[in-house]
């Protein structure tokens, strides 16, 4: 989308030198496949010529998977050589001077290559072979062997760069992040197709935000009622502590008061009688009748004349 589409003719090379630099940055320009020097040869397909050939064998062999427990299929690619010959683009009808000479056509998002030969080479195994791929948990089934052409005579779709470089046409990728495109689709089917990849990715993205929205919303929403109980347990905490301490200030209280009416002998009973005539008031009434004679204050070590009774209000 974007791209300007011209037709393969006379009026292409003048286009191109009123055009600023002589360059067309994205164009669309849709021609017949024409080798400009030798054309390659199918190495399975007699009297089959293109110019772009790739060779490709692929393994396919099952996988055991510790998870599900299950044999997968899984396809890999073990050798892949590609060659190419220059080739230009030229008006179907015969007899036009015009051509376009194709740049770097490896690097196309898309190239439509024609599958000529195809052969699938099933491994053979002894019962050897089968335990041991068991016991690994490989069962390699064998390998395919695969050519693809870009034949002679093919309508090729080009979108890219339309230079013309000393009075000959060239198509090669654009600049400034553009897409390359050699595809065996017209341009109305290729664009369609890209809008239909482009209308997919911007439902995945729109799925994908939605779905993370939602697990960043329940992260927060835990993150939230996490913080929410550790602040309620620590509200408890501060004033269970803070009952404990206030119980613990009135016992200390009572306690001190206790502690200095306590008898001094037994600690246990309230002082209860006053000596005399020292006139220390340490001693329950218990204690004092257990005092050995001659009865002694047991503060001062003088001798108890009399004792008064102490009556606490």
């Amino acid at each position: 989308q974007g791209a300007r589409k011209l037709r393969l003719d006379a009026e292409l090379r003048e286009a191109l030198r009123e055009a600023p630099g002589r360059c067309l940055p994205y164009a669309v320009i849709q021609g017949t496949v024409r080798s400009a020097k030798e054309t390659l040869s199918s190495q399975f397909v007699e009297g089959c010529h293109g110019v772009v050939q790739r060779l490709t064998l692929q393994e396919h062999k099952m996988v055991w998977n510790r998870t599900t427990h299950l044999w997968n299929d899984c396809e890999k690619i073990i050798h892949q050589r590609t060659n190419t010959a220059p080739f230009d683009l030229v008006p179907p009808e015969d007899g036009a001077d015009v051509s376009v000479r194709v740049m770097k056509p490896l690097e196309a998002a898309e190239l439509s290559l024609e599958t000529v030969y195809e052969k699938f080479h099933p491994s053979i195994q002894s019962f050897t072979d089968v335990i041991g791929h068991y016991i690994s948990g490989e069962r390699p089934k064998g390998i395919q062997e695969t050519e693809q052409m870009l034949k002679v005579g093919t309508t090729l779709t080009g979108v890219g760069e339309l230079i013309l470089d000393n009075n000959t046409i060239k198509l090669q990728p654009p600049k400034q992040g553009m897409q390359y495109y050699l595809s065996s689709l017209d341009f109305d089917e290729l664009l369609q197709k890209q809008e239909s990849s482009v209308r997919l990715w911007k439902i995945l993205t729109v799925v994908f935000g939605l779905a993370t929205c939602a697990v960043l919303f329940f992260i927060l929403r835990k993150q939230y009622r996490h913080r929410q109980e550790k602040r309620r347990l620590k509200q408890m905490q501060d004033e269970f502590r803070q009952a404990q301490e206030r119980l613990a200030r009135e016992g200390s209280a009572e306690g001190g008061e206790t502690l200095k009416n306590a008898c001094a002998v037994c600690l246990s009973n309230t002082k209860a009688c006053v000596f005399l005539e020292c006139g220390h008031v340490c001693s329950c009434n218990e204690c004092y009748q257990a005092l050995p004679e001659p009865k002694k204050c047991p503060i001062c070590r003088q001798s108890i004349s009399r004792v008064v009774p102490l009556y606490n209000s």
